[in-house]
């Protein structure tokens, strides 16, 4: 027996490689998706995931915004194969964006400024700054 495949079938365990979850859907608090998850944004100290960049938007990667969102926000939900967020999809569209070369200075000197933005929107809807 392939004990590697048999626990890939299993999707009821707590840990996931950051490759299954690059790609993933997340769709709103109505069952709407709104984007996939295109990276992930991991504190090095300590390995907490902090945001899930989610992607949406643009043609062929041309265009395309990045929402830094809150990892606390998310809850995946096995049934659907994704994650979902709370709110609605205009909430997200309108939350804190960055372009491709933007978002790489997320976790750079300036991170808090960041972090202030994006906990400054998405704390009104139950995120708190990791920090």
């Amino acid at each position: 027996m392939d004990r590697t495949r048999e626990g890939v079938k299993n999707l009821h365990h707590p840990l996931i490689l950051s490759s299954r979850v690059v790609g993933t859907p997340v769709y709103d608090q109505f069952g709407t998706r709104v984007g996939h998850v295109d990276d992930l944004s991991i504190e090095k100290t300590t390995g907490r995931t902090v945001y899930a960049i989610m992607s949406f938007g643009g043609f062929f990667g041309l265009g395309e915004k990045f929402h830094p969102v809150p990892w606390c926000l998310l809850d995946y939900e096995i049934d659907r194969g994704g994650f979902t967020v709370p709110l609605a999809a205009g909430v997200i569209e309108h939350a804190p964006y960055y372009d491709a070369a933007e978002i790489r200075m997320l976790g750079g000197p300036e991170y808090r400024r960041y972090g202030d933005t994006i906990y400054g929107y998405y704390g009104t809807y139950g995120a708190v700054p990791y920090w």
